[in-house]
């Protein structure tokens, strides 16, 4: 029996990259019917993503059938999964929450800190009506979601929409570990990495190659100069001696906002002063990538989609739902409720883990307690993740004010006002909750 598949945020440019994962598992994940959703201001990039992808089914021979549509609820119908890739407001909204920031000397970026924050309060309202369309209309339906800040945006969901089969991908730990194989020249399929934290804020704390413990000779390969262990979206600063071996643990690229933050910050200005923000190149890069997408000769996912920094979205998403419709009981890193399997944060928590992924959902496979090195600014992290779902979903100027101060990028009473302030201002047409 065959599958459907909704991707609402269809016109995004990562589109191809699942398009291209649903193809390449079709014989597994027999996906019959996909519809690309998006709003009626993503008409044009929808048009032009869903006749590449048409082309792309055309060229693998697959028995897929594939529209484009704004009628959101009509697409949900009879749907088994819904991917999620949205961004509302746009690149726009993106270069603002990078842009005010940094104009008060803080880091600007769009997950962490002021700007991670901003894009919660945005993203979260829209995606619990979302979710609400989904319990409606395909109760049965597993969300799958990539949107940013994902394990916020994941731990909302599963607290506060009705639809609980929700489970949050990030490609992270899936980078972290190519990376690994790449120190170790060894394939990616042979490491394993055993992930503690959350979604951003994840640490490796083990390292295995065929079941051999190789942490060590990681951790000290991460040690010397000119390793690049990050995304395209995030500059590599490296890491020092001291801190690799002091915690042992792997840190993710994210972990340099937090870490080295006046370094972060310092090069941040600088590329902003050369370059614009991250969101302005962004937008340049998404304009060639379009123009290479309305090329009617082009059958393929281009190879400079890659230098977007959430490239590989389709290694992520299409094999964890491959992995629950074959009930495969396989091992992936996921964003899925606690239950206990870190007992040191709360138990309806989303936590970013190692899980079997089966037919009815992730089993988070316990890690154990958090290490001491770090269980601080997690229990930090964590509480300021509630505290910005919260504000997100009431509204509340207190809530969000807590959230700006409690931030570890921020952590500053009076500029946390003047911030909130500004950004709340500037995002005044996609805050609806702030100003009912």
């Amino acid at each position: 029996m065959g599958l459907k598949l909704v991707v609402v945020g269809g016109g995004s440019s990562y589109t191809p990259e699942i398009i291209e994962g649903v193809i390449q598992r079709h014989d597994s994940f027999p996906v019959s019917e996909i519809v690309l959703v998006d709003i009626e201001d993503g008409k044009e990039k929808l048009e032009v993503i869903g006749n590449l992808a048409l082309r792309m089914i055309e060229k693998s021979g697959k028995p897929i059938k594939l529209s484009w549509t704004v009628d959101r609820k009509k697409a949900l119908e009879h749907a088994d999964f819904v991917s999620t890739q949205i961004r509302v407001g746009g690149l726009d909204a993106r270069a603002k929450d990078e842009r005010i920031p940094l104009s008060h000397g803080f880091i600007g970026q769009e997950t962490n800190g002021a700007g991670g924050i901003m894009k919660a309060f945005r993203t979260i309202p829209v995606l619990m009506e979302l979710a609400a369309d989904v319990h409606a209309i395909c109760p049965n339906a597993w969300i799958i979601n990539f949107t940013n800040p994902a394990g916020i945006v994941t731990e909302a969901l599963l607290k506060h929409s009705a639809h609980k089969k929700v489970v949050g991908v990030c490609n992270i730990p899936f980078n972290m570990r190519y990376s690994t194989a790449e120190i170790l020249n060894v394939s990616p399929d042979d490491v394993r990495i055993e992930f503690v934290g959350m979604n951003h804020f994840v640490f490796g704390k083990k390292v295995y190659v065929q079941g051999i413990d190789r942490t060590t000779e990681v951790l000290k390969t991460l040690q010397g100069d000119g390793l690049d262990y990050s995304p395209a979206n995030i500059v590599n600063l490296g890491w020092s001696k001291t801190f690799i071996e002091s915690t042992g643990l792997l840190p993710n690229p994210y972990h340099q906002y937090y870490f080295q933050t006046r370094d972060v910050l310092e090069k941040d200005i600088q590329s902003f002063n050369e370059h614009g923000t991250r969101a302005e190149q962004v937008q340049e890069l998404e304009k060639s990538l379009f123009e290479l997408y309305g090329d009617p000769e082009l059958q393929d996912k281009p190879k400079e989609l890659e230098e977007r920094g959430g490239a590989f979205y389709s290694d992520v998403a299409c094999s964890l739902m491959d992995s629950i419709y074959n009930n495969k009981e396989d091992v992936q890193t996921v964003n899925t409720t606690n239950n206990g399997s870190i007992p040191d944060l709360p138990v309806d928590a989303a936590i970013e883990v190692n899980s079997v992924i089966t037919g009815h959902g992730p089993e988070p496979i316990a890690p154990g307690p958090l290490p001491s090195s770090v269980k601080g600014v997690v229990y930090q992290m964590k509480a300021f993740e509630e505290l910005v779902i919260q504000a997100a979903v009431t509204g509340d100027y207190n809530d969000a004010y807590k959230a700006f101060v409690m931030n570890p990028l921020i952590a500053d009473e009076k500029k946390s006002k003047i911030l909130l302030d500004e950004l709340l201002e500037a995002h005044r047409a996609f805050l609806p909750q702030f100003y009912s």
